[in-house]
């Protein structure tokens, strides 16, 4: 039975700090090799998966929509595949309509049309932790520098008293 392989990083600097595409191709060469399964094509991206439109992630897409042969999808993990709602529902269309098969390696789940509630249900909350780690960092990006000013600003008050304070000695 054909596979198709989507390891994924957000960027080439978390690649370099572990999250490496190698380590990602061999777990899952391994996976579908344990289990007879032809690896018919490997797609891999570097960028973030926080908006559609990833080229490698795309392509895929239209892989498994046109060819009858890829029905299953082997990835690491969740957040891997993707971290938004467009994806996940585009996946979740396949799913349905079409018998493509998600294993996610890491988490231990097959996600299929045949799937139990259960697994389908903690898939759900899976591609919502992930859509929320990404919304939490956007938010930590902006309050940021609201928070360096804050304090920054504290600071500046801190050192006025200390001038005040000098003075009067």
């Amino acid at each position: 039975m054909n596979a198709v392989l989507y390891a994924r990083v957000s960027s080439r600097e978390q690649e370099r700090e572990g999250y490496s595409i190698p380590a990602q191709r061999r777990l899952l060469s391994e996976y579908a090799r344990s289990r007879g399964y032809r690896v018919a094509r490997e797609f891999v991206d570097v960028e973030s998966a926080k908006n559609p439109g990833r080229k490698q992630f795309s392509a895929m897409l239209h892989l498994l929509d046109t060819d009858p042969e890829c029905r299953i999808v082997l990835v690491e993990k969740t957040d891997r595949l993707y971290r938004n709602r467009t994806d996940s529902l585009t996946f979740e269309e396949l799913i349905e309509q079409r018998n493509v098969e998600v294993h996610l390696v890491k988490e231990g789940r097959i996600i299929s049309k045949n799937s139990r509630s259960q697994d389908k249900f903690m898939h759900d909350i899976h591609v919502a932790v992930a859509k929320n780690y990404i919304e939490n960092l956007k938010e930590e990006v902006i309050d940021q520098p609201i928070e360096s000013g804050a304090y920054g600003i504290l600071q500046l008050e801190k050192l006025a008293v200390a001038v005040k304070s000098s003075r009067h000695l």
